[in-house]
């Protein structure tokens, strides 16, 4: 880990249980942010940059509260290394909580500290971008500062304007262990209204989140998050993986007919939904697995009265407002000969089942990606499918 001395400004580099204490950095990017090499060896193009500036505020900071070294995303990472930057990447939310102080410097906002006026707080930048969410969820603390680094607060005295900024519960703000007791899809959603420059960063900057490991695959679009969904799948039985839904107007799209969200913004009600407890339920947690014909999963199946193509998947999961009833996807199968494999119908959302109507289990395979787009209409009855 490459950290800045806040006294000398020079880069050091520090391993394991070597890395000192340390302050961490929060931002968002603009035009004009020092690089590592800039900021090694071309001093004259640094200080022209409005980055640097802020990277000697940040210093400042992080100095006055007895910090000796200060980690920033710009300039301590030789993102001209392929391997490092993936190692970075890969590390990152472990860097931002293993940091005694969070410094959030939102550019954008002007803090007048004699109205205490925070109307616009929620309307910066910071709170829009990918990278920033594993920024607010991973340090255990946080003092945020405005444009001209005037102090506006810390996690904790911000942490109801910051829990409706972001419809994060507060729990999840206050502690960053109980995050990994949220469900998968609640997760989900946090990215859900966020963006990032790459493609493949809504992926890659979640990967802290569910404490994911894996290469970085610049120019693989939104491959990336289906690699990460895939990795979660290997680790988890969390059936709210799939607990998405895609925006009407991209129903028929090819992006979105497969078991897995072909984007963050799928889950944007994902915080709806938990997996059902093992504590309240005699089953145990099916296990399933990415296969070359699907997802290879044994779960119970339900199909419409009036048509025998359209199934129904009952997930292991429920709505927090409704602890009765099951999560339900709709599927179609492939053809009559192949019954055992099937189709996630993109033009549906979905549904749910009372408990009672839930039977045995069956082995089946669902489509990582649809082989052809049937059109249905969707029977109001269903029965077990036996």
């Amino acid at each position: 880990m490459r950290l800045i001395n806040t006294q000398t400004l020079s880069l050091e580099e520090y391993f394991g249980d070597r890395i000192p204490k340390y302050a961490i950095l929060s931002h968002t990017w603009k035009d004009g942010e020092v690089s590592f090499q800039e900021w090694q060896h071309d001093r004259q193009c640094q200080v022209r940059k409005q980055g640097y500036q802020k990277i000697l505020a940040a210093c400042r900071e992080a100095k006055g509260r007895s910090f000796k070294y200060l980690w920033v995303d710009t300039n301590c990472i030789d993102k001209g290394s392929s391997a490092e930057l993936s190692e970075a990447i890969n590390s990152m939310f472990n860097w931002y909580q293993r940091s005694d102080l969070c410094i959030v410097y939102l550019d954008d906002f002007h803090y007048d500290q004699n109205s205490d006026d925070l109307a616009n707080f929620a309307d910066s930048r910071w709170f829009s971008r990918g990278w920033t969410l594993q920024e607010l969820l991973a340090p255990r603390n946080t003092d945020f500062f405005d444009a001209s680094w005037t102090w506006i607060g810390n996690k904790w005295s911000l942490l109801h304007r910051l829990s409706a900024a972001t419809s994060i519960k507060k729990q999840y703000l206050e502690s960053p262990l109980d995050i990994r007791n949220a469900s998968v899809s609640t997760r989900m959603s946090w990215a859900a209204k966020r963006q990032t420059t790459r493609e493949e960063d809504m992926a890659y900057c979640l990967l802290g989140l569910f404490d994911i490991n894996m290469p970085l695959l610049y120019g693989e679009g939104v491959k990336a998050f289906i690699r990460l969904q895939e990795e979660i799948i290997k680790y988890s039985t969390d059936h709210t993986i799939f607990c998405w839904s895609s925006p009407p107007s991209l129903r028929n799209t090819p992006l979105w007919d497969g078991c897995l969200a072909p984007m963050p913004s799928a889950f944007i009600n994902g915080a709806t939904f938990i997996t059902l407890d093992s504590s309240l339920s005699d089953e145990v947690p099916p296990d399933y697995q990415m296969t070359n014909s699907g997802l290879r999963i044994n779960i119970p199946l339900l199909h419409c009265m009036g048509t025998d193509k359209i199934k129904i998947v009952v997930l292991n999961a429920i709505r927090h407002q409704d602890k009765t009833s099951r999560v339900c996807l709709l599927v179609s199968r492939e053809s009559i000969s192949r019954h055992n494999i099937l189709s996630r119908e993109p033009q549906s959302q979905l549904l749910t089942v009372q408990d009672e109507w839930v039977k045995d289990s069956k082995m089946v395979y669902i489509r990582r990606v649809r082989q052809n787009h049937a059109v249905f209409s969707p029977a109001s009855d269903v029965s077990s499918d036996s």
